[in-house]
């Protein structure tokens, strides 16, 4: 049982050490994209990427429509930074993006934070949105 289990470990040693550090090395790298919600589908595009601000986009709320009251956010609108080819970018409008705040959670109570979702045409993604979360002022309860 011995002989077999060193054969296992130190057979190929250096081989199997490599593809580990290989696989760690991947893996850490997709962890933090996904921490920093980076998408990397931008940028392995062999075109020329640019970036494009667009100030003052009203951020929807949704809501379950069985819910007495309304509840509101602040700020209402955010400031969205944009990845894409040069031609796509130069046609998208304003009205090509939508900031979204899922408030049909039974959990959300005053003063929580919600994170701001952005929902942008194929091809195009979202580097920054600012701010990142709103706080939700529930009116039923004030």
């Amino acid at each position: 049982m011995i002989p077999w289990l060193q054969n296992l470990v130190l057979k190929d040693f250096w081989l199997k050490l490599f593809s580990f550090a290989l696989a760690s090395l991947i893996w850490f790298t997709v962890h933090i994209a996904i921490k920093n919600d980076i998408s990397p589908v931008a940028s392995l595009s062999l075109a020329p990427t640019d970036q494009i601000v667009f100030r003052d986009l009203p951020i929807v709320v949704l809501t379950p429509a069985n819910q007495v009251g309304g509840c509101t956010i602040n700020p209402k609108t955010a400031t969205v930074t944009l990845q894409g080819d040069s031609a796509e970018l130069r046609n998208l409008r304003r009205q090509d993006i939508r900031l979204l705040v899922d408030l049909s959670d039974p959990g959300v109570s005053n003063d929580s934070r919600k994170r701001v979702e952005v929902t942008a045409p194929a091809g195009i993604a979202h580097v920054r949105v600012d701010p990142q979360e709103v706080q939700v002022v529930n009116e039923a309860k004030n």
